[in-house]
C-alpha cells in the first residue's frame, strides 16, 4: 500500500467513524471537536493549555471554548490555585453523549458501506485486527 492509497483510507474510516458516531442535529464544526476533544484528554485545562496542544491561534480556542460553553458542553470553575485561571472540563451532558455514542455498535455503518454481508462482516473483523494492532 503507498501513502496516498493509506490517506484515502483514513480519510474513508474517518468518515464512516463521524457517520456511526455522529449526530447532524448537534454536528460541531471541526475546531470545536479538537478542543473539546483535548478536553476530554486533559480535563481541569486551560485556554492557554489547550491552544498550546492544539497549535491553534488563542482566538480560535478561545471562541470554541465559548460556543462550547454555551452548548452545555464545557464547565468552566477558577482555578483553587489562582482564581485569575479559569479550568475548563467537560460537562456531564458532554461525556454522557460521549459515552453513548462510543457504545453504538460499527457493524450497521459498515453493513451500510459494503453491501454484501459477508463482506462487511469481514471488514469489521480486519478493523477489530487492525485496531489490535495500531491502537495503544
Amino acid at each position: 500500500m503507498d501513502g496516498v492509497r493509506l490517506l484515502r483510507l483514513g480519510r474513508r474510516l474517518t468518515d464512516l467513524g463521524r457517520e456511526m458516531v455522529g449526530d447532524p442535529a448537534s454536528a460541531l464544526p471541526a475546531g470545536e471537536v479538537a478542543v473539546i476533544s483535548d478536553v476530554f484528554r486533559h480535563p481541569a485545562t486551560t485556554v492557554q493549555e489547550i491552544r498550546a496542544r492544539t497549535g491553534f491561534a488563542q482566538s480560535h480556542v478561545s471562541t470554541c471554548v465559548a460556543r462550547l460553553r454555551e452548548r452545555g458542553l464545557l464547565d468552566a470553575a477558577a482555578d483553587p490555585a489562582d482564581g485569575r485561571r479559569t479550568l475548563l472540563t467537560a460537562s456531564e451532558r458532554a461525556r454522557e453523549a460521549v459515552l453513548a455514542r462510543a457504545a453504538r455498535p460499527a457493524e450497521p455503518v459498515i453493513a451500510k458501506a459494503v453491501a454484501d454481508p459477508d463482506r462487511a462482516r469481514r471488514v469489521t473483523e480486519l478493523l477489530d485486527e487492525l485496531a489490535g494492532l495500531l491502537l495503544p
